[in-house]
């Protein structure tokens, strides 16, 4: 946490003979003119709605199985927060991974709190930080706000979340180092994800580097055995 297609189908109708549909030219008498509008609403009738996806929400509703197993142990919860929000369950997970993997008490040098890391500044009065629900919403939020600021790059997204949204409209250069990083892991765990992948080099790679010990952690919070 910081501290801090579209697809568009034209189609084309072409002028219908007199012959075909019962509709007669533009240039034919006056009195016929009721029939050319019925003619151009039922033309207008068979185009093909314009489909816009500005972001990855709920492409699926299965956790991958490449996400260690204190994650998976959040399953449900990080489906159904996930659909609360309008976002990929894959790209919940993927955030939770690499900020507490699935350690609810987790608590970071700068502060950040829980499941998903919330700075204290995020939180209402008297909401605890630490309660899963209250911090997957305030964390969710902050993701959601991320991607509509990136226009639904998750890469940028992730850099949002991390850095701060307003580092979305910097260079990259600018970026601090522990951004450049989380992106360079995040985007391609959560792109994994999504190809249907078994595992995850890229995520083994931050367990190795930078999880084993957080992993570790959170599996002792949570109870699970070895």
């Amino acid at each position: 946490m910081p501290r801090a297609r579209t697809s568009k189908q034209n189609t084309r109708q072409t002028a219908a003979s007199s012959y075909g549909n019962g509709c007669l030219p533009i240039y034919s008498m006056p009195i016929f003119a009721v029939f050319m509008i019925t003619c151009l609403i039922t033309a207008l009738s068979f185009s093909t709605p314009i489909i816009t996806s500005a972001s990855p929400q709920i492409t699926t509703t299965n956790l991958s199985p490449i996400f260690t197993r204190e994650i998976q142990y959040w399953a449900n919860d990080i489906t159904r927060w996930a659909n609360t929000s309008s976002l990929d369950p894959n790209l919940v997970a993927v955030v939770m991974q690499i900020e507490s993997c699935g350690d609810p008490r987790a608590l970071s040098s700068a502060g950040a709190k829980g499941l998903f890391q919330v700075m204290p500044f995020h939180f209402q009065s008297g909401e605890d930080p630490y309660n899963p629900e209250t911090n997957a919403l305030r964390g969710l939020n902050y993701l959601s706000r991320s991607l509509n600021t990136a226009r639904g790059n998750v890469r940028l997204a992730l850099a949002g979340y991390n850095g701060g949204i307003g580092v979305i409209t910097r260079g990259e250069w600018t970026w601090a180092s522990e951004t450049m990083r989380y992106v360079f892991y995040g985007a391609p765990i959560y792109e994994d994800s999504l190809a249907g992948m078994a595992s995850s080099p890229k995520l083994e790679e931050w367990y190795q580097n930078y999880g084993a010990g957080l992993c570790r952690q959170a599996s002792n919070r949570l109870g699970i055995i070895p």
